[in-house]
């Protein structure tokens, strides 16, 4: 069996998926986490990869950026691969002065302005949630590994919030009750998607950048910055 986007057979890929959004994350996190690790997808370098974390089989499948891409993936993932729970694991910048450079957000609810939602399904939502029951194991997760980890809202966008006109304007549009900590550009297509096929999400970012902090990374540092947000994915998945 295959997609237009996915080579992979129906059994190479397990019911536990690590989605990154860059395909060489996924191929670090198989390379450095994995093992008997297998290349199961390439087409358009979209690399997905199915081994073993500690005995237990799980899959790292890159989602590439922004909801349209990510859309893609996790439903062909979800309705046609059996796929049950995909945990994503992102960078994002932080919109909260309580945030530094590589913290990690467990995300509860994600916000968009877009129409992700409509366009699917005619549906008019902009407020997606990550499945509770996962969010709780991997938030007990870190606390058994020491990792720390802030659970909160974030908006995901449409653009890259670097290039927007004017990013106080943007912020001030947000809903006020959501207080949102942080942006990215996923969460929402994979949350709703989730939902919309009965199956299970849940987002983990890493701060690489800060609206109110001047601290800045390399994207050397950003590639490597990530490795206890994957450690605690990959634990999380033992207890699913």
């Amino acid at each position: 069996m295959s997609t237009p986007h996915n080579e992979a057979n129906k059994d190479d890929i397990a019911k536990n998926v690590i989605m990154p959004g860059d395909p060489l994350r996924a191929k670090y996190i198989a390379e450095n986490f994995l093992d008997d690790y297998k290349l199961i997808n390439k087409v358009r370098n979209m690399y997905g990869y199915t081994g073993t974390y500690k005995g237990k089989r799980v899959t790292v499948f890159a989602s590439g950026m922004g909801m349209p891409s990510m859309g893609i993936y996790c439903y062909e993932l979800f309705k046609f691969y059996d796929v049950e729970n995909i945990i994503r694991i992102g960078t994002c910048g932080a919109y909260s002065e309580n945030l530094n450079i590589f913290d990690t957000i467990l995300v509860d609810k994600s916000y968009t302005e877009g129409n992700f939602a409509y366009a699917l399904d005619s549906n008019n939502c902009h407020i997606a949630e990550g499945n509770n029951k996962l969010n709780e194991i991997i938030y007990d997760t870190a606390i058994e590994k020491q990792i720390k980890l802030t659970k909160g809202n974030v908006i995901c966008s449409e653009v890259f919030d670097y290039y927007v006109k004017n990013l106080d304007e943007l912020m001030a549009r947000f809903p006020k009750e959501l207080n949102i900590i942080g942006a990215e550009m996923e969460s929402f297509a994979l949350f709703y998607t989730a939902k919309y096929l009965g199956k299970n999400a849940s987002t983990l970012l890493t701060v690489v950048d800060s609206h109110y902090k001047n601290q800045a990374i390399t994207a050397e540092e950003r590639e490597r910055s990530v490795n206890n947000m994957i450690e605690l994915a990959l634990e999380s998945t033992l207890k699913i």
